[in-house]
């Protein structure tokens, strides 16, 4: 194999990659939607909210944008290989996986009390995240930040609507 066919090679194995850890982010995402889609035209608009609550279409492109960039984090630690990889990325799953089930407590349950103490954990398993991206790639881990801050001002905002409608 040339020089110039393997670089063809790895390119699209890194172009692959990248769509596969797009895919997996937005595989989540739609699951957490198929949750929020019950219950976000129905029940939470009878909710009360403070006043500082974001309007609804704030909410589709930070998402969007937010996975968009945990994917490409994933996919910069992937690429990074070597012995931290791997735990880092198990790391990423959990923390996804509890990303969809705040979306299942808090609109598909119902159960704001509950989706507030998930929370934590997701925004813990974010920072965790961060920081193990961060010393296998800066970049990596400096993606994770907006999404850190975002989920830490959805804790605060899930903190009030649920003591506003206890």
């Amino acid at each position: 194999m040339t020089r110039g066919q393997r670089t063809k090679t790895s390119t699209r194995k890194q172009l692959l990659a990248l769509l596969i850890s797009l895919g997996v982010c937005f595989a989540a995402a739609g699951v957490g939607s198929l949750f929020t889609s019950m219950s976000v035209t129905t029940w939470y608009p009878t909710l009360t909210k403070p006043e500082w609550t974001p309007p609804g279409w704030v909410f589709g492109p930070v998402w969007s944008t937010l996975y968009a960039m945990m994917a490409v984090a994933a996919w910069l630690v992937w690429r990074r290989g070597g012995s931290e990889a791997q735990p880092a990325l198990r790391i990423f799953a959990l923390q996804l996986g509890l990303n969809v089930l705040w979306s299942v407590l808090f609109f598909g349950l119902r159960l704001p009390g509950v989706a507030l103490a998930e929370i934590i954990f997701l925004w813990l398993a974010i920072g965790a995240t961060a920081r193990v991206f961060g010393r296998i790639s800066t970049s990596a881990g400096l993606l994770f930040v907006p999404y850190f801050v975002w989920v830490g001002f959805a804790a605060i905002l899930n903190f009030a609507i649920w003591r506003l409608n206890a």
